[in-house]
């Protein structure tokens, strides 16, 4: 992944992708105090983690940070080298605590600026009032960065290199998530196919290992649940391949029953 163009400031986002046959991989890093004192509950995992499933990235691993310049860019740097994306959520908001913006800066080794065009958007969205010196703070990029759409506030977010910044409250990150996926590569849409066991997990565990190191391109994943004094297990079955994947929950379904296992199939969601 190169750097950005440095000519690049402030200028919107066009579309300059495709659909892949390859995993397209990305990373989310959650920046944020109130996140690990146990303040705010975070909502943005969840609701990435499916957005990227539906729309064929993989997404590998989340990571939590504090608001702490040093951190953000050690996990930025390790992130962004591992990954198609990074995706970042929190810290950009307009008080002095909000330095994801700075800290990807560094990360790239680029200078911060104020990008014209955030401030033009922003005067859009109030018109006849005076920017305050907290908003315009929200209109900083890193050099290079191209903006994300904002249409509740206005005050956009960026992508810089393969780093997509987006705001922490969940539905600000969702029209930014809406307004960047058309500009990313995404790969095969990984398929989820669920079949739940009512018997304990101990009882499967065998039959799932095998098939699972049997089929290097279906993964199989256990759930134990506990519902109303019954003990059973979930399995759910992924692959990018639908007919693999067909083949093999039908091979899991055909075990059990010879087991006199009882099961049903259930929509994934």
């Amino acid at each position: 992944m190169t750097e950005p163009d440095k000519n690049s400031m402030g200028k919107t986002m066009t579309d300059n992708t495709g659909s892949s046959t390859e995993d397209v991989t990305a990373a989310l890093l959650v920046i944020g105090d109130e996140i690990l004192s146990g303040r705010t509950v975070d909502q943005n995992i969840n609701y990435i983690a499916k957005h990227c499933t539906a729309t064929g990235i993989r997404l590998m691993e989340v990571r939590v940070v504090s608001d702490n310049q040093d951190r953000i860019v050690e996990a930025l740097d390790a992130l962004r080298h591992a990954n198609d994306y990074v995706f970042t959520t929190g810290g950009i908001g307009p008080t002095h605590d909000d330095i994801t913006a700075e800290s990807v800066a560094k990360a790239f080794g680029v200078e911060l600026e104020e990008s014209q065009e955030a401030i033009r958007i922003m005067q859009e969205r109030y018109p006849g009032k005076e920017l305050t010196k907290g908003r315009r703070l929200m209109a900083r990029i890193p050099v290079g960065g191209l903006l994300v759409q904002n249409t509740v506030s206005g005050a956009p977010g960026f992508m810089i290199g393969n780093v997509i910044v987006m705001a922490g409250v969940p539905k600000i990150m969702q029209v930014m998530l809406d307004a960047v996926t058309p500009k990313l590569r995404r790969g095969l849409r990984l398929i989820s196919r669920q079949v739940v066991v009512h018997h304990p997990e101990s009882t499967v565990a065998e039959l799932i290992g095998r098939l699972d190191l049997e089929n290097e391109t279906v993964s199989l994943g256990s759930y134990p649940y506990f519902k109303e004094g019954k003990v059973g297990t979930t399995i759910v079955l992924r692959s990018v391949d639908e007919d693999r994947l067909g083949k093999v929950c039908d091979e899991f379904k055909a075990a059990l029953t010879g087991e006199g296992k009882t099961f049903v199939e259930e929509p994934y969601e």
